[in-house]
């Protein structure tokens, strides 16, 4: 069974076109590709070291590269390349980007793919074209209408859940809450109980302070982390979020089934077991030499420094909560090489190999 697999070309002007033409011909070989975005992005490149060509297909336009062909889908088709600048958001690169990824759920959400996978966006252009959007991850949730989502990095030795995501980390400490937190590793232990097919994940959850407070030498703060760990461990095999949407058919994963084939089969456990917070300066070394499945940070640069430091080809962005498999690389538009032909294709084709993956176990629903 092959997958559909839907790709949101990102900002124009930035690296995403450039990634495209360099994975296409190894991504087609093993899924169906539908390319939400401006083509005028592509054409910025024309007469680069990738040839490329715009075919007719029985859909409608297609991306040819090497002989491997993509369906396109351009939202906003009068939009012509004189109007983009490679290395330059702007307004027009934004709403070229952020109607493409409206597109790309559009395709999943009515059943024409199977997973979706995100290049991407620059927040500057596309707020500058009128949108108030954190990034990726909020827009989908709003166009899923999902309930509650999680951005979460996953990667063969250990993978993160960022308890808040863009928000200033003054505001991180100011609404530190119990029951937000509890709720967060609750969440995130069920969905990825749901990813790796074991039921038992080991989650650890960050402390906020230097050494978690010490006592409360420095802070009190990891004293209500204490508690919101405890309040998920009494959850536990409750099926708290058992009517939450999710991608996937509901009772155990395939017989064999691994998120990442790789990576040992995680341990035997028959519901999750949840420990902290710890000190963060410690923790992540721990996870990656296999102490823990999950690691849920408090804060953005919490998580996503040690997760790319760690794991910068392997660590792929996911989002937890969905109706829809989605999937993205772990870094930005990378404005400041668009054009030169430096952008490294590995981590997208990760990304869009693991899509590929759960796409297609989730479409067996």
């Amino acid at each position: 069974m092959e997958t559909r697999l839907v790709v949101t070309l990102g900002d124009p002007c930035g690296i995403g076109p450039e990634l495209l033409l360099k994975a296409l011909p190894e991504l087609a070989a093993a899924s169906r590709i539908t390319v939400c975005g401006s083509r005028a992005g592509v054409d910025l490149l024309a007469g680069g070291p990738i040839p490329f060509a715009w075919r007719e297909g029985p859909e409608g336009p297609e991306l040819e590269v090497a002989g491997a062909r993509a369906r396109w889908i351009d939202p906003d088709p009068a939009l012509g390349r004189d109007r983009l600048s490679l290395g330059q958001g702007s307004a027009a690169s934004g709403r070229a980007a952020v109607e493409g990824v409206r597109a790309g759920a559009r395709e999943v959400l009515e059943g024409r793919g199977d997973a979706l996978v995100t290049l991407p966006l620059a927040k500057a252009a596309a707020h500058a074209a009128g949108y108030a959007i954190p990034g990726h991850t909020e827009f989908l949730q709003e166009l899923a209408g999902a309930p509650r989502v999680q951005m979460a990095f996953v990667a063969p030795r250990f993978s993160v859940v960022l308890h808040t995501v863009h928000q200033s980390l003054r505001s991180v400490i100011e609404g530190l809450d119990r029951h937000a937190v509890a709720e967060t590793l609750s969440f995130s232990a069920d969905r990825f109980a749901q990813l790796t097919g074991a039921p038992g994940p080991r989650v650890a959850l960050c402390a906020l302070n230097p050494h978690a407070g010490e006592g409360g030498a420095f802070g009190h703060e990891d004293e209500r982390l204490v508690e919101a760990v405890a309040d998920a461990q009494a959850w536990a095999g409750s099926g708290r979020w058992a009517s939450f949407p999710s991608p996937f058919p509901p009772g155990p994963a395939p017989e064999g089934w691994r998120l990442f084939p790789e990576r040992p089969a995680p341990m035997p456990g028959d519901r999750p077991t949840f420990s902290g917070p710890h000190p963060s300066d410690t923790l992540f070394l721990r996870a990656w030499r296999g102490e823990f499945d999950l690691v849920v940070a408090l804060y953005h640069d919490q998580g996503l420094i040690p997760i790319k430091v760690l794991e910068p080809e392997t660590a792929v962005n996911l989002t937890l909560g969905l109706p829809f498999v989605r999937t993205s690389p772990d870094h930005g538009t990378a404005f400041g090489i668009a054009g030169r032909w430096q952008a490294d294709p590995a981590n997208f084709i990760q990304a869009a190999t693991l899509g590929a993956r759960l796409g297609l176990r989730a479409a067996r629903r």
